[in-house]
């Protein structure tokens, strides 16, 4: 079954280099994302409750974005991923983490709470 791509934004009283780094590195990801992450080369596996998901690591761009495709998407062929990316507002100066995301049509709202679940997370880790 095709997935859906969707986009959520958050607001995120944060630093660009702190806001990256909640994203793209280990400890980080483990604060907030997920109870643990794994790095083997340019896989992430990903830990909660004792289920584990792996990603690859498609692209990052310091400070700006972080890519990942899950492995089971890739190998069933379905085109999907996952990327967070940092949004900063020209005229306020603003930042936003913008979060693109796939989810079965049935199951985007799901999703979409779900990431409004991991942000009350984050905002709670950053302090923001």
């Amino acid at each position: 079954m095709d997935k859906v791509k969707f986009q959520v934004e958050y607001p995120i009283n944060s630093s660009r280099g702190v806001l990256f780094n909640t994203f793209s590195t280990p400890s980080g990801l483990a604060e907030w994302f997920c109870d643990d992450v794994n790095i083997k080369q340019d896989v992430y596996t990903f830990l909660w409750d004792g289920s584990k998901e792996s990603a690859r690591l498609v692209s990052k761009k310091r400070d700006e974005f972080i890519k990942f495709k899950w492995i089971e998407d890739e190998e069933q062929g379905i085109q999907s991923f996952f990327e967070f990316r940092i949004k900063i507002d020209d005229l306020t100066g603003d930042t936003a983490l913008v979060i693109t995301d796939f989810a079965e049509e049935d199951e985007v709202e799901d999703s979409k709470e779900l990431w409004e679940a991991q942000m009350v997370r984050l905002k709670q880790v950053l302090g923001a």
